[in-house]
């Protein structure tokens, strides 16, 4: 060989094959295009072989590149075994791309991050907050490591860890009148819910159908702070997570009402990629659940 293969090389090889080019690998990995056609081009150096062919949809593995995959995984499994069991996780350098609902970064999302740092303290965070649904489609096209979200994926490519659920309670204005018909009349103001392509309004929408009528009015939010200055307001009404809610029923801003039935408790986990398997997303995952279940004591 006229140079020594390194894991960089590797790693990046295997990017490119399950990306399926250049630029989406560069974006996984957090470096520039130019980064990544360079590694390969050593890597093919190093081989004495080209390893893909460029087309118009980007590049095909050449049968050598074909051949190498194996191995390339099974090197990037060693090394992944390596770092678990034998690294420092004080010396761990890495960037991991977090993704999470508005509902965990409103609750524990700092205790989260302080944990991780705690573990790994040279590891470089990046944190997204976005809905459920856009954040299982970062996660199966490798834009995040790691995704916290309303869940389980049901995909065979991710692996999931069950976090606590949120209960829910109905919401209104702390100085709201009872109405007539007693507090499930409460239901006939506006109902003020979670943005519309989220799973909690969808649910949500179809209980207020059955139990109300098609006449109540919704108004989807994407954002849960939003929804409780409208209550506060006397906007609307909301169903609305109980362990956001009751430090503003503490303070006298909103109070709860009971229609004679809430919502479904919110669900969620913390989701990654099993392949290719990463002890620092794994371990993050697990992380994750502990500081959950602490919150909710």
């Amino acid at each position: 060989m006229k140079a020594r293969l390194n894991l960089d090389q590797l790693h990046t090889f295997l990017a490119v094959v399950r990306m399926g080019g250049i630029r989406k690998a560069a974006e996984v990995l957090n470096i520039t295009q130019p980064a990544v056609t360079t590694r390969i081009k050593n890597l093919e150096a190093s081989l004495g072989a080209e390893l893909f062919e460029r087309t118009a949809n980007g590049v095909r593995l050449t049968k050598r590149g074909d051949l190498l995959v194996q191995y390339a995984e099974q090197m990037e499994q060693l090394a992944e075994r390596v770092g678990r069991d034998v690294m420092d996780p004080a010396g761990v350098e890495g960037h991991l791309r977090l993704g999470v609902s508005e509902t965990i970064a409103q609750c524990w999302l700092p205790e989260f991050v302080a944990a991780l740092h705690h573990r790994y303290p040279t590891l470089d965070i990046e944190i997204n907050v976005d809905i459920s649904m856009n954040l299982r489609a970062d996660l199966l096209n490798r834009e995040i490591d790691l995704a916290i979200l309303l869940g389980p994926i049901s995909e065979y490519s991710v692996d999931n860890v069950d976090l606590p659920a949120f209960d829910l309670a109905w919401y209104c204005a702390a100085e709201a009148e009872v109405p007539p018909e007693g507090p499930a009349g409460f239901l006939l103001k506006p109902v003020i819910t979670y943005a519309r392509n989220t799973r909690p309004f969808r649910e949500l929408k179809a209980e207020l159908a059955a139990r109300v009528g098609p006449q109540v009015s919704t108004f989807p939010s994407s954002s849960l702070s939003a929804c409780f200055r409208l209550v506060e307001a006397g906007l609307g009404v909301a169903a609305l997570p109980r362990t956001l809610g009751t430090p503003m029923v503490t303070a006298g801003r909103i109070r709860e009402f009971d229609p004679g039935w809430v919502p479904s408790p919110l669900r969620f986990s913390a989701s990654f990629l099993g392949e290719p398997k990463s002890h620092i997303v794994e371990t993050a995952a697990h992380i994750a659940q502990n500081v959950a279940r602490d919150f909710a004591r």
